[in-house]
């Protein structure tokens, strides 16, 4: 039974640059047990990274949020702390924006997918519908100790409507 674990987003800037919060930084060491946790158990390990160029505010997402981020080769587009630890026992997919339409090709055949990392409520679940949409017979699940938001009304909203969708949320 093949298991993946996608780390959304894990970047400095969305944890402690110019988007990150004290709810971001707190869930690395869960993140960490997270991976230390599939990668013995023999399952993968997927990294996604938002990656932005210089003309990121011209762009409509940066018309809609305005906050230059996690530009190519900047710290913040750096994947964070002890987490970067494991990028080289993971697949790196790099995003230009929420979802990952290449993620749907890297995960073809897996059972169970879960899905930690930042934001709950913009790239995590962005990804999470993608992929229970590409795979309506594969187990999607995310851990809410796993996840976080800058708002913790949105996170919560966010695990509801991904329950409502048939993605697994662990009770905690």
């Amino acid at each position: 039974m093949p298991r993946a674990l996608v780390v959304v987003d894990y970047q400095t800037d969305f944890v402690t640059g110019s988007l990150g919060s004290p709810q971001a930084e707190a869930i690395e060491g869960n993140i960490v047990s997270k991976i230390e946790e599939y990668l013995e158990s023999g399952g993968e390990v997927f990294f996604t990274r938002d990656t932005h160029g210089g003309d990121y505010l011209s762009t409509d997402e940066g018309a809609h949020i305005p906050v230059e981020h996690c530009v190519r080769g900047t710290p913040g587009w750096h994947i964070y702390g002890k987490v970067s630890g494991y990028l080289s026992r993971a697949k790196i997919i790099e995003k230009g924006t929420f979802g990952s339409l290449e993620m749907i090709r890297e995960l073809n055949g897996f059972d169970t997918i879960e899905i930690c990392g930042v934001a709950t409520n913009v790239c995590v679940i962005a990804n999470a519908v993608i992929l229970k949409t590409a795979y309506p017979d594969s187990r999607v699940t995310v851990d809410p100790e796993c996840v976080a938001s800058y708002d913790e009304d949105l996170h919560r909203k966010a695990l509801d409507v991904m329950r409502s969708l048939s993605i697994d949320i662990r009770d905690v």
